[in-house]
């Protein structure tokens, strides 16, 4: 709760004295995490989308059968983001926390591998962005991960760079909230029915994400679509990345699971050699080569990586035939013998 309360102090203090800028002779009221410079400004808002053009790509069904909730979402995230459209072109001199610049540095380095340990897929990415914006999405990736505690040592560090990415690019809270929903989805570990629910959640973990990167990442000075149709966009990327990355999980946590439950397994038989011993004479044998071979279809499992979603652990003929008389010599043990 501290850490949601310091981000939300970060947004805070980036909004709290508004700047007077004249343009015109006009004076303009804008808040100090509008005001970025001149080249921003280019690419950052998108222009008004002429009236006789439509989009190409529509939106998909299932948007329109069920997901009205990201979609009121995305429109105020857009709305409340446009507001910094009549002054992106201007730059002023605005109350902004200092930091040492070999802090800041070193915060960042700690949050780009942080990146690239946790998110190389993503990280590669990054590495094809200009270093201002490297940097931001770094900011933003590091106080995600500090969310999820992974930097318990040291929290402050990317709150720190949140801080300084806020005054250099038009960040909203609004996604960093819905971020924070989908944190507490995890802790609930509910049950998804079907895929709307699956869809929501999606936008909450990683759409949101996406949402953040939209002012960093800038928008073309000469795109002819609406800003909406630009964070739609940011927002399918990352419900596709969290997809996947959910399919890729399965198989990463499925191997920790196998892994558990062989390890339960092998205990279980270790158990059940004692009964083995004790059994009669001319029952010993199969059970023996019974528990001998499914030991070793363990050890196949293994040796497929933990893989029993697209490879079947099997053991061989000739392996099992060499696996009989080893059962043999076990099933000869008289049960006199096992305590000695």
């Amino acid at each position: 709760m501290l850490k949601v309360c310091q981000m939300c102090s970060i947004f805070s203090l980036a909004a709290a004295k508004p700047c007077c800028i004249k343009s015109n002779n006009v004076s303009k009221f804008l808040h100090p995490r509008f005001i970025v410079t001149r080249a921003r400004a280019q690419v950052i808002t998108a222009p008004n989308k002429p009236s006789g053009i439509t989009s190409t790509t529509a939106s998909p069904q299932l948007l329109k059968q069920g997901i009205p909730h990201s979609d009121l979402h995305i429109l105020e995230i857009v709305e409340r983001q446009s507001q910094a459209s009549t002054c992106l072109a201007h730059q002023d001199t605005c109350r902004k926390p200092e930091f040492h610049p070999s802090f800041l540095e070193e915060a960042y380095e700690r949050c780009r591998n942080i990146c690239a340990e946790y998110a190389k897929t993503f990280y590669l990415g990054t590495l094809l962005m200009t270093e201002e914006r490297q940097k931001a999405i770094w900011a933003i990736y590091g106080g995600k991960r500090d969310l999820k505690t992974s930097l318990k040592d040291d929290p402050m560090t990317c709150l720190m760079l949140l801080t300084d990415t806020v005054f250099k690019f038009p960040l909203d809270i609004k996604p960093f909230r819905d971020m924070i929903e989908g944190m507490r989805m995890d802790m609930r570990k509910c049950r998804y029915e079907n895929f709307q629910q699956l869809y929501l959640y999606c936008y909450y973990v990683a759409g949101t994400v996406g949402l953040m990167t939209v002012p960093v990442m800038g928008i073309a000075p000469e795109s002819c679509v609406s800003a909406q149709t630009i964070y739609n966009g940011a927002l399918y990327l990352g419900i596709g990345n969290q997809l996947t990355n959910i399919l890729r999980d399965v198989g990463e946590e499925w191997r920790e699971f196998m892994k558990e439950q062989i390890t339960r397994a092998r205990y279980y038989f270790n158990l059940a050699e004692e009964g083995a011993y004790h059994l009669d004479k001319a029952s010993r044998w199969p059970v023996w080569s019974c528990l001998m071979l499914y030991r070793k279809i363990l050890d196949a499992i293994e040796d497929n990586d933990y893989d029993n979603l697209t490879k079947r652990a099997f053991v061989g003929r000739t392996k099992k035939l060499l696996t009989l008389p080893l059962a043999y010599a076990k099933a000869q043990t008289p049960p006199s013998l096992i305590h000695q």
